[in-house]
């Protein structure tokens, strides 16, 4: 019994590391509930290989590399909403390092480093008595071939079921149990070596950056203020899917008109988005930096790869530069690296009113106050507002009410309650694209209703959606998104070489230009002589 029993306790500790979520909402019982197809292959390996020098102790110690991975995970998703990135996240550590030594004192922060040495060790030492206990199984001649076969068998299982998640094949049906921490584990190998040879790239781009340590750029605003506005899943789909361009150009074309009796002159265009259907800090920092963040392992190498954003230029320029994001509820470590000397939060915002689900705010709210939050400068204002009511999963919808009946956001309270709830709407894909439509008109009507308050201020304000919806909803693969500029006519006779099209509707003809552009374009037009025409895609 007694023999039997170790090698089956070993067989849970090692059941443990395969099955371990690496991300909070996982954690729970149903985790355990997956089988881990590794578990086995790994078992009869270690009864093949016996206790051959070193082999235990080698597949001990990536053991422990995994649970560490998958712990580093769970804490950066607690804190960030993201991955663990070795290779990017090294300042991290050091930085939570340095808070808590401040916090906590030397004493306790090496108390710790040393309880938390010992855990590992300990692990480690648990492991490898686990894996010790099946090579020292030493079956029989008959009994170790069918150990073989049913190793060789179980492997190739693990492989058609990695294979079938990782597009290598597919096959009708995913095979029973799971991969996912061999998969985790190929996938960060891989994150690293992509952003290992992306952060080389990124930083020879910063080294060469044309605007890097020029004065007197953007002299041709003439110290107005610049606001950019990102519209969350704003995407051409507004433009040529039936289901949304009736209710979507008779809105712009009504604020058009509008904004025209103001003396507002309007331009717009297409960009590329470096993402669809999700992860709106990619084109953020695509068109911020000026480089081409089409994944999470390439926008944390632009982040460390000291590449100035186009805040950096206007605060050189003499800019004060702000960020109003009010979906951002926990620190934010990479905004270091943009350039921003006021950040607005969903916290420094004040909103006192029910959360719309995921949506933390109506962006109605978020357009009332910012103004007023801002303290006072004798500097121009360049500002990026974030705003997320067209957010899946696009329930509730608020109402565009009277700007001066916003108030703390409790008037919203009621519209916050409506259903209906959101596993409810996605039942329906017809309902979630009415939603959809719905929602991103209350954005176009809040967004512009706004701007029309700005006329006398004469600012420049560059309107742009940041990524298309989902496929399903936006009913295409494509990734282009409309850019709107307004502003008085003599600035945006500055960009006119750019070819797009008078007023808030872009001819469908217009060039297509990837995000990335936008920076040095922008720059360019500003600042001093106007610049060759934007090179199309």
């Amino acid at each position: 019994m007694k023999q039997a029993l170790i090698p089956a306790l070993g067989a849970a500790v090692v059941f443990v590391v395969f099955a371990l979520p690496n991300h909070p909402d996982a954690m729970g019982w149903g985790a355990f509930m997956r089988w881990p197809l590794e578990l086995p292959v790994l078992l009869l390996l270690m009864v093949l290989l016996g206790r051959r020098a070193g082999v235990t102790h080698l597949v001990a110690s990536v053991l422990v590399i995994l649970t560490v991975l998958k712990l580093a995970d769970y804490v950066m998703f607690m804190a960030y909403n993201r991955p663990f990135n070795p290779i990017v996240d090294g300042s991290l550590i050091n930085a939570g390092f340095e808070f808590s030594r401040d916090s906590l004192g030397v004493t306790w922060v090496g108390v710790a480093l040393v309880f938390a040495a010992l855990l590992l060790a300990l692990w480690f030492l648990v492991l490898l008595r686990s894996l010790v206990s099946w090579a020292e199984l030493s079956p029989s001649g008959k009994t170790t071939q069918a150990a073989g076969v049913a190793a060789l068998g179980c492997f190739a299982w693990a492989v058609a079921d990695a294979g079938h998640h990782m597009n290598f094949w597919k096959l009708q049906a995913s095979p029973p149990g799971t991969t996912w921490t061999t998969r985790l584990a190929i996938d960060r190998v891989d994150q690293m070596q992509r952003t290992s040879s992306d952060l080389v790239q990124f930083r020879e781009a910063a080294l060469s950056d044309a605007y890097a340590n020029r004065r007197g750029l953007l002299n041709q605003l003439e110290g107005r203020d610049v606001i950019l506005i990102w519209i969350e899943s704003y995407g051409r789909a507004s433009f040529d899917n039936p289901l949304y361009a009736p209710t979507h150009l008779a809105t712009l074309r009504t604020a058009q008109n509008d904004l025209s009796d103001l003396g507002f002159a309007m331009r717009s265009g297409w960009l590329t988005s470096p993402t669809a259907g999700g992860q709106s800090w990619l084109a953020h920092g695509a068109l911020g930096s000026g480089l081409w963040t089409t994944d999470n392992g390439r926008y944390q190498a632009m982040i460390d790869s000291g590449k100035k954003w186009l805040f950096h230029i206007a605060q050189d320029t003499g800019y004060r530069t702000t960020a109003i994001m009010p979906a951002i509820t926990r620190d934010w470590p990479e905004s270091d690296a943009m350039g921003f000397d006021l950040i607005f939060d969903k916290s420094a915002l004040g909103y006192e009113g029910d959360a719309f689900r995921w949506v933390t705010m109506p962006d109605q709210f978020t357009l009332a106050v910012y103004p007023n939050l801002l303290p006072p400068d004798p500097r121009p204002d360049f500002i990026q507002i974030a705003l997320i009511s067209s957010h899946a999963p696009w329930t509730p919808i608020p109402d565009l009410i009277r700007w001066e009946d916003v108030g703390n956001g409790t008037v919203f309270n009621e519209m916050a309650a409506r259903g209906p709830e959101p596993e409810v709407l996605w039942k329906d894909k017809d309902a979630v694209r009415d939603a959809y439509r719905r929602s991103v008109d209350y954005v176009l009507n809040a967004v512009f209703s706004h701007v029309a308050q700005l006329a006398d201020d004469a600012p420049l304000i560059v309107v742009a959606g940041d990524h298309q919806a989902a496929g399903f909803v936006s009913g295409s693969g494509n990734m282009d998104v409309a850019v709107h500029m307004i502003g008085p006519q003599h600035v945006l006779d500055r960009i006119e070489h750019w070819g797009w099209t008078d007023g808030l509707v872009p001819g469908a003809d217009v060039p297509v230009r990837r995000m990335d552009s936008f920076r040095d374009e922008f720059v360019a037009a500003f600042s001093g002589a106007t610049s060759t025409a934007m090179v199309a895609k």
